[in-house]
């Protein structure tokens, strides 16, 4: 959780902003109620924030003192013994505020070497630890290649010295949950927890420790119920990117902490590339290297635009280009020869598929132990070679390494869709969408949930995955799968809107198109049928079978 909890009214947001900067500027994470989440409880949230930070700082206004919220938030402050108050329009304080040292701040905008903010700054110091601002600091740590973390101490919330063991022990277990994928650069708990009682906050403690993103939690106990909070910072500028809550019943410590620590995880590593995507398409394309022109490719390619395709394709050879083994990079360049292949964009359907291939092979020699490089490299055996039983052994390999990749489960639904597997195929889905349920690859899950109802002829169900999909992301599968959908459920006018979409996207041929993303006659009977219906070659809904 935050060092600094921030309370204010409406009126003075932008002065809280500023001392929230300046505090950033010092090393201190700061809170401000800006930061909720829409789906968390406003009240829960605002309690567990003021009651972890290590100090409060409320910011009286003549709005403030009116507000109920500031009142009690400053009241709990005083009450814990962390009140630290500045006035920015000298108002009259409530009692027993009143009573207490205030910075004046009058007309403040931000100016750090203002003495009223300087008297606030050493009030916060001294009430963190000294540690945070006075100590001397050494040479900062260069970053690493890859996307780097490191977990913080977890605060004990329960008031109870006796659950510091599992607080220590949820650190440890997460460590160990991240440290399974290979694309992430973390840092071992031991250096994590050795802040402990320190008063650090977390950007000082990535620049000390060479990382660039931090987790911070809390744990909290009541009963026999457990309430863990964390919350991952970008210490570049100190800015939450992602925060959740989870709570259970406190019956096996050990499972709780591997389920916590698992789930964990599996979110962190998509938001962490998510942070790392838009930072490298932010960055000029001829002064990058191999991992930021694989990232830049990889936003390119889920666009499943034709032209973004090939520039990706482009971006993955310059990246292998200066790193001939770099797994990520050769899988997704393979993944770029599929997608010009199913959807018509290839000059060489023949050449594509063989440089695929040959692209698929090389990234498992170099895949090692990422399960992200091996997952993606099971799907593309699936696709270019057909061979699925090695596609399942690879699988099997990326999900024992990483249990939490919610990518290898996907890729696994995907295989398990091609194979014929569907109910296997459903849960595996699922399980990618439990553990990744809003990070970028939603969509696609959600497709391929489509397609396994589709192949099942549960039509109704798989329009309403493949609508979520191109509201989401417009792609031909979603065209084409919607079209054949609606023509089996004889809903004539939807069936001729996703035709008409499909061919604005793709000049693929549907037969073409079926015969290589489908397999096995019966599925493409299945698809062909719906498509005739929705061309009206056939009598819409003809095939029985067909549920709404």
């Amino acid at each position: 959780m935050s060092d600094v909890f921030i309370s204010y009214a409406r009126s003075t947001a932008a002065q809280a902003n500023a001392a929230a900067e300046a505090l950033r500027g010092l090393g201190y994470s700061v809170w401000l109620d800006d930061e909720l989440l829409a789906h968390h409880a406003y009240t829960h949230a605002i309690e567990e924030q003021l009651t972890a930070a290590k100090a409060a700082l409320v910011i009286w206004s003549a709005e403030a003192v009116k507000s109920e919220w500031v009142l009690s938030e400053a009241n709990r402050a005083r009450e814990d013994h962390k009140l630290v108050q500045l006035t920015v329009d000298g108002a009259r304080l409530p009692m027993p505020f009143d009573q207490t040292q205030c910075a004046d701040l009058a007309g403040w905008t931000g100016d750090t070497n203002a003495s009223g903010w300087l008297k606030v700054t050493a009030s916060i110091a001294e009430m963190i630890g000294a540690t945070t601002v006075a100590a001397a600091p050494g040479p900062a740590l260069a970053l690493p290649s890859k996307p780097s973390i490191a977990v913080m101490p977890f605060a004990n919330l329960s008031g109870d010295p006796e659950q510091d063991y599992f607080a220590d022990g949820m650190v440890v277990e997460i460590v160990e949950a991240l440290s399974r994928i290979r694309s992430i650069f973390v840092i071992a708990s031991g250096s994590g927890l050795s802040f402990k009682g320190k008063g650090i906050g977390a950007q000082e403690a990535a620049r000390q420790l060479g990382v660039r993103y931090v987790l911070e939690g809390s744990v909290r106990k009541s009963a026999n119920r457990v309430r863990i909070g964390v919350q991952l910072i970008d210490a570049t500028d100190g800015a939450q990117i992602w925060t959740h809550r989870f709570e259970d019943v406190l019956e096996d410590v050990f499972d709780l902490q591997d389920k916590v620590a698992l789930a964990a995880a599996g979110r962190i590593e998509p938001t962490v590339q998510q942070a790392d995507t838009r930072r490298a398409a932010a960055r000029p394309t001829d002064n990058m290297g191999s991992y930021d022109l694989y990232l830049r490719a990889l936003l390119l390619q889920r666009t499943f635009v034709g032209e973004n395709v090939r520039e990706a394709l482009d971006l993955a050879n310059r990246a292998m280009a200066l790193d001939p083994d770099y797994g990520p990079a050769l899988v997704l360049a393979a993944h770029c020869h599929r997608l010009l292949i199913v959807y018509g964009w290839s000059d060489d359907p023949a050449a594509d598929t063989r440089r695929g291939s040959d692209l698929t092979r090389r990234a498992l020699k170099a895949a090692g132990e990422d399960a992200t490089v091996l997952a993606s490299v099971a799907n593309s055996l699936a696709y270019f070679e057909r061979d699925y039983e090695a596609a399942r052994a690879v699988l099997d390999r990326a999900l024992g390494l990483n249990p939490g990749c919610a990518y290898a489960w996907f890729c696994s639904g995907i295989v398990r869709t091609r194979s014929a597997d569907e109910e296997h195929a459903i849960a595996d889905l699922e399980t990618a969408l439990r553990l990744d349920p809003v990070g970028p690859i939603r969509p696609q899950i959600l497709g391929f949930m489509g397609q396994v109802r589709f192949q099942q002829a549960r039509f109704g169900e798989a329009v309403g995955f493949f609508k979520e999909l191109v509201q989401h992301r417009d792609t031909p599968m979603g065209q084409a799968f919607l079209a054949a959908a609606h023509g089996h459920l004889g809903q004539a006018s939807e069936a001729r809107a996703a035709l008409a979409r499909y061919h604005s996207l793709s000049p693929q041929s549907f037969e073409a198109y079926a015969a290589f993303a489908l397999v096995g006659p019966v599925r493409i009977k299945l698809f062909l049928d719906g498509i005739a219906m929705a061309e009206g070659k056939l009598p819409l809904g003809a095939v029985a079978g067909a549920t709404p």
